[in-house]
């Protein structure tokens, strides 16, 4: 690849080619899922279930080796805000609220002439300790102007399933108007927990009682058209749109239900104790139709989404991401729920569809999450690398995420050789086409330093660790290095500590 080439996947240029930025800047939306694999979609020809309406997103790229940098919800989230890494940020487990001092992009949106709304589950400003009594967590309908300071203009939020059971929130008022929060609340505490073992999954299979048209992805869907169709005139709007299926509990309701059939199909990949027993695979077999139903729930509202972009006259003026904090592991080595470095966890979804590049192209090659945090900047004619740094605190200007548009434009294949991923203090993980290295944080001999290695080519399920062949020595070294040098070049963000909710910045 020639240098400058190479140069310009790293560095977008952000001209505008003499146009006012007006004439130039597209409309965006930012759709996302909550623990959704990558095998569950199909724009990429190998799902296992139809998505026809988030494969339309994927008709300028969709990618199928982007790397989730911490396979958590909240520290997920919170390094889309920044485009930066969870280390950098404080943010690395699932507990907290990310600091205001760090840029977002949505506040880079704003200061360039974006309306911008936010729709759906932000789970980046909680307020409320786990483990709560029912009804007693914080009343986030109170705290929108704290929400809006990350850079919306307007919010309306659902805090997810097990979240509305504690909080009050726009999606616990719409269901107390019609009398039905506690009942929901009653309902979510029968529907079973997603635990990390999948042996020990507690899976009622209840579905959804209230009415399609109150189930919180359907609610969602309908603030985000609402949003579409009260846009300004004058000005570009930016719309994050987030769903907060197919996270548990598994609660499709009973017509989703019906419309996906019930199959035992045991292709669960085997775990450190072998396979699973046969009740824990008839309760995952129960739990993947309802997940699957709620996938299916979320292209429904996708597919309404751009017909109504096409209704507005201004699907060509839009640029539309899509994608999913983390994946859900459903069985494969042994367990369930999120916080693995495998593949079912660690890579999500990212499908775009930009107006003015409808290749419809499938790349393999590595990106991140964060990569669409940058993507999207770099679509509004925004600098990524200047709008999310800072020069105070120190090491802001340290700004990991780049931009995708380039690979759209067909300037290059890929912007990364490797993706970084780490996760709640536990491991750090470095991804190539090649090879998956994880080192485990948490030992107590440092002459054994816990590892493992995969040669993703030969074994693309990650089942044969090959860390102690020596036949992959300068592979380990080769990951080891980069491991190092993304920690090394990315230090914490300096902030001086201040509570979000009840004190001042």
């Amino acid at each position: 690849m020639p240098l400058l080439l190479a140069y310009s996947c790293l560095r977008s240029d952000f001209s505008t080619g003499g146009l006012s930025m007006s004439q130039r800047r597209k409309n965006i939306i930012f759709l996302m899922t909550d623990q959704h694999r990558l095998d569950h979609v199909s724009y990429h020809g190998f799902g296992k279930m139809q998505t026809p309406n988030i494969d339309k997103i994927a008709e300028s790229a969709g990618f199928t080796n982007c790397v989730s940098v911490n396979p958590v919800c909240t520290p997920a989230r919170a390094a889309l805000l920044t485009g930066k890494y969870t280390h950098q940020i404080g943010m690395t487990a699932m507990s907290g609220d990310l600091s205001l001092q760090h840029p977002t992009y949505p506040r880079a949106l704003q200061k360039n002439g974006y309306r911008t709304y936010g729709i759906g589950k932000f789970h980046w400003l909680q307020g409320w300790k786990f483990g709560c009594p029912i009804g007693q967590g914080h009343p986030l309908t109170s705290i929108k102007e704290e929400m809006k300071q990350y850079g919306f203009d307007e919010v309306w939020e659902a805090s997810g399933k097990q979240l509305v059971s504690r909080n009050y929130c726009d999606y616990a008022e719409h269901l107390d108007r019609q009398g039905l929060l506690e009942k929901y609340r009653e309902f979510n505490a029968r529907s079973g927990t997603n635990t990390n073992l999948a042996e020990t999954q507690n899976f009622t299979g209840e579905p959804f009682p209230f009415g399609e048209h109150n189930y919180m992805d359907v609610v969602i869907g309908d603030r985000i058209i609402e949003a579409i169709e009260e846009r300004p005139n004058d000005q570009p709007f930016f719309l994050f749109g987030s769903f907060v299926g197919p996270h548990p509990p598994y609660d499709a309701p009973q017509s989703y239900l019906d419309k996906v059939p019930y199959e035992e199909v045991d292709d669960f990949l085997p775990g450190p104790q072998g396979e699973l027993s046969e009740a824990a695979k008839q309760r995952l077999y129960l739990l993947r139709r309802s997940y699957r139903a709620m996938i299916s729930i979320i292209d429904e509202q996708v597919g309404r989404i751009l017909a109504k972009l096409e209704e507005q006259g201004i699907l060509e003026d839009t640029v539309i991401l899509f994608t999913a904090d983390h994946g859900e592991m459903m069985g494969d080595h042994g367990r369930a729920q999120k916080q693995s470095p495998f593949h079912a966890s660690a890579v999500v979804p990212a499908a775009i569809r930009h107006p003015d590049y409808l290749h419809g192209m499938i790349n393999d090659l590595p990106c991140e999450l964060t990569d669409l945090t940058a993507t999207i900047l770099d679509a509004a004619g925004i600098d990524p690398q200047e709008a999310l740094s800072k020069d105070w605190p120190a090491f802001h200007d340290r700004v990991p995420c780049r931009s995708l548009l380039p690979v759209l434009r067909g300037e290059c294949e890929k912007v990364r050789d490797y993706a970084f991923s780490e996760c709640s203090g536990q491991w750090h993980m470095i991804q190539s086409s090649q090879w998956k290295y994880i080192r485990y944080l948490q030992y107590n001999d440092p002459d054994q330093v816990p590892e493992q290695l995969y040669d993703l080519r030969e074994d693309p399920n990650e089942l044969n660790n090959v860390i102690g062949n020596p036949a992959y020595a300068e592979a380990a070294a080769w990951c080891r290095r980069r491991r190092d040098y993304v920690l090394d070049r990315t230090p914490p963000a300096q902030l001086r500590w201040a509570p979000i909710i009840g004190g001042a910045q």
